[in-house]
């Protein structure tokens, strides 16, 4: 492959990855036309591309943004599941039902945040992670629950109450919300366009 023609790929991953902070890797060996046409319409019904990459050249693509350092996942061949609305349990437990419907597939990991979730096991541990719309009714419960019920959450593993509404802030003022805004924080309303077309192989 010649020089101009990596770069090409390059420009178009790096586009095609612009704003995207978390994706799943997996091995797309193994799967025949038929289950790959199936999984990347199941993925495109949830908001999800999917994209085969030359390693080298994904990593080359990524360098600087958010996604720096997901490359570990990356070994052999290699296709990258992402979408910007999406949230990433959702996309962790799609990628398990996959791996329930064709063993086959081998689950590489998540990356999101910095950190790499590697194999099946960290693909489950992101899927217990609640969504956006979980977290926000988690909240709400808590608060409108016992005071006792309250406390158990701010005192239990990990702070779990207390992250999920630092990360509600945080995104809020990412999106310029007003802190002291009447509205509560809405779910993000599907697009008609919030699907798009399938990917061909960016790269072999």
């Amino acid at each position: 492959m010649s020089k101009y023609v990596k770069n090409l790929i390059t420009k178009d991953l790096t586009k095609r990855f612009d704003g995207v902070e978390a994706v799943g890797v997996i091995n797309p060996r193994g799967l025949d036309a038929t289950k790959n046409n199936a999984l990347r319409r199941k993925m495109r019904e949830n908001g999800l591309r999917v994209t085969v990459v030359k390693n080298s050249l994904a990593k080359r693509a990524v360098e600087g943004s958010k996604l720096t350092g997901f490359d570990k996942l990356l070994e052999g061949p290699s296709a990258i599941i992402y979408g910007k609305e999406t949230s990433i349990s959702t996309l962790a437990r799609l990628l398990l039902d996959e791996k329930k419907a064709n063993e086959k597939i081998e689950l590489r990991g998540i990356f999101f945040d910095g950190e790499v979730y590697t194999g099946d096991a960290g693909v489950k541990t992101v899927s217990t992670m609640p969504t956006r719309e979980e977290a926000i009714s988690n909240v709400l419960s808590a608060l409108l629950g016992p005071g006792k019920k309250l406390a158990a959450a701010l005192k239990g593993p990990g702070g779990t109450l207390g992250a999920v509404l630092k990360t509600i802030e945080t995104k809020a003022k990412e999106r310029g919300d007003s802190p002291d805004g009447d509205a509560a924080p809405a779910a993000a309303a599907p697009t008609a366009d919030a699907a798009p077309a399938a990917d061909a192989p960016a790269a072999s």
